[in-house]
C-alpha cells in the first residue's frame, strides 16, 4: 500500500515537473522570437536610413564620386558579397552593416 502511494506521488511530481518545464521553455521560445523580430526591425530601420545618407553624401562629395567611380562600384560589389556572406552565416550585424554600406554607396553613385 505504501509503495503504491509513493508511485502515485512520484507520478504526480513528474507530471508537475514536465508541466513547469513546458511552460518555461514555451515562454523562453516566445521571448527569443520577439528578440529576433526586434533585431530585424532595428536593422531594417538602419537600412532605410541609408537612402537619405547616400543622398547627402552624393551632394557633398560630387568631385570624389566623379574621380573614383570605379572604386565606389568595387565597394558596392564587395559590400553586397559581404552582406550575402553575413546572411549565410546568420550574423545579423555583419549582414546589415554590409548592406548599409552597399545602399549608401550605390545611392550616392546614382545621384552623382
Amino acid at each position: 500500500m505504501e509503495r503504491q502511494r509513493i508511485n502515485v506521488l512520484s507520478d504526480k511530481l513528474l507530471e508537475y515537473q514536465s508541466l513547469v518545464l513546458r511552460k518555461y521553455f514555451n515562454i523562453t521560445f516566445i521571448q527569443s522570437i520577439m528578440q529576433e523580430i526586434f533585431k530585424l526591425l532595428i536593422g531594417v530601420a538602419f537600412l532605410i536610413l541609408a537612402f537619405p545618407i547616400g543622398d547627402i553624401l552624393a551632394r557633398k562629395t560630387k568631385e570624389e564620386l566623379k574621380e573614383g567611380k570605379r572604386w565606389f562600384k568595387i565597394i558596392v560589389y564587395a559590400s553586397l558579397f559581404g552582406g550575402i556572406a553575413g546572411m549565410l552565416i546568420r550574423d545579423d550585424v555583419l549582414m546589415f552593416s554590409f548592406f548599409f554600406m552597399a545602399l549608401v554607396t550605390s545611392r550616392s553613385l546614382r545621384k552623382a
